[in-house]
């Protein structure tokens, strides 16, 4: 029907349909049809909702600047068309793309903004939205307290109004904040309480990420061959699914774990084939961890030099996205300069 619909240059139909078809396929991860499918729709003209499903779909895609201009144009038409639901939708989904370029108080304006509306329009299930975001945009900060606090307030909510999809994500969030600060077994718990669901309720792109998380849990606690069988279930749909950015950060996880196993060299393959990948899907705070990650092989092997030029790029994404870690990378930088200089070694410029 949208095919003859678009055919027939009949956009109100186009439009419907749209609509309808790309929510469902959007809960199911079924990205790349998504995105046919609005494009077909925005040729007839520009449309809020499209934009809207569009803007989600490269997102999830690991097309950030596309997304945020997709998103950009539908809070305009939201705006001009007194549209407060739609608006609300947009400001929280610009939000969610500024948190994961690591652009943190951009990203909290945003949610901040789309969580008064929400408030104010007494859509319960939007309010917890982004109640789970803006405490994952917290937890991101480090401030893994404030971070609960907000993903507490959420889940009750979740449960309340029946989003099942919306409760998994929330569960999921509390089981990170969880492993950041050590309880393994409340994150493992808050995971498999996730799983699931996620399962029952066919979000593919939510089941790799917390099959991702279940992994990074059992790798913080030793077992890297449980962390593998995770990791390894988590790609390929990950792949599946057109998740880049997601994508990037299983391959990182699986070359922490080979690191921990002692077989560095596939640790390094996993890290150069993650490093490229979260260039250009813009995600500087997962580059300066995979960076990172690599300067850590590069000084085990005795490769100072190479160890301190990885860091250097890792201290200058830490200024860029304000990392909470920056401290503590800056001290190993100017750790290793000194190793580095105490062996009698070439001077490696700064800022090299």
């Amino acid at each position: 029907m949208h095919r003859l619909a678009v055919a027939g240059q009949q956009p109100l139909i186009a439009r419907n349909v749209g609509d309808r078809v790309c929510l469902v396929w959007l809960r199911t991860s079924r990205f790349a049809a998504v995105k046919a499918m609005t494009t077909a729709t925005l040729a007839l003209g520009p449309d809020a909702n499209a934009l809207s499903a569009r803007g989600w779909a490269r997102s999830s895609t690991g097309r950030p600047w596309l997304a945020l201009e997709d998103y950009q144009q539908a809070l305009t038409l939201y705006q001009e068309a007194g549209d407060r639901a739609g608006e609300a939708t947009t400001l929280h989904n610009i939000g969610g793309v500024y948190h994961r370029l690591g652009d943190r108080q951009r990203a909290l304006d945003h949610l901040d903004q789309a969580l008064r509306i929400r408030r104010e329009g007494g859509d319960r299930a939007g309010e917890a939205a982004t109640l789970s975001s803006i405490g994952g945009v917290y937890g991101r900060l480090g401030d893994r307290q404030r971070a609960l606090d907000y993903l507490h307030q959420a889940l009750p909510i979740r449960r309340e109004v029946g989003d099942r999809a919306g409760e998994a994500a929330t569960l999921n969030n509390i089981g990170h904040e969880y492993d950041a600060l050590g309880d393994r077994q409340q994150a493992l718990d808050h995971h498999h309480q996730a799983l699931p669901i996620r399962r029952e309720v066919g979000d593919r792109a939510g089941e790799a990420v917390t099959l991702n998380n279940i992994g990074h849990v059992y790798d913080r606690m030793g077992d890297r061959q449980r962390a593998l069988d995770h990791y390894h279930q988590a790609l390929p749909i990950e792949r599946e699914i057109g998740d880049r950015a997601g994508e990037a950060v299983t391959l990182n996880n699986i070359g922490h774990a080979y690191h921990g196993l002692g077989d560095r060299q596939q640790a390094l393959d996993h890290y150069h084939q993650a490093l490229p990948i979260r260039r250009e899907v813009g995600d500087r705070a997962g580059e300066a961890v995979t960076r990172y990650n690599i300067a850590m092989i590069h000084q085990a092997d005795g490769d100072l030099e190479q160890a301190i030029r990885e860091l250097e790029h890792v201290v200058d994404l830490d200024r860029q996205v304000d990392d909470p870690d920056l401290e503590a990378d800056t001290a190993v930088l100017e750790q290793l300069r000194r190793q580095h200089a105490e062996d009698g070694g070439t001077e490696v410029p700064s800022g090299s």
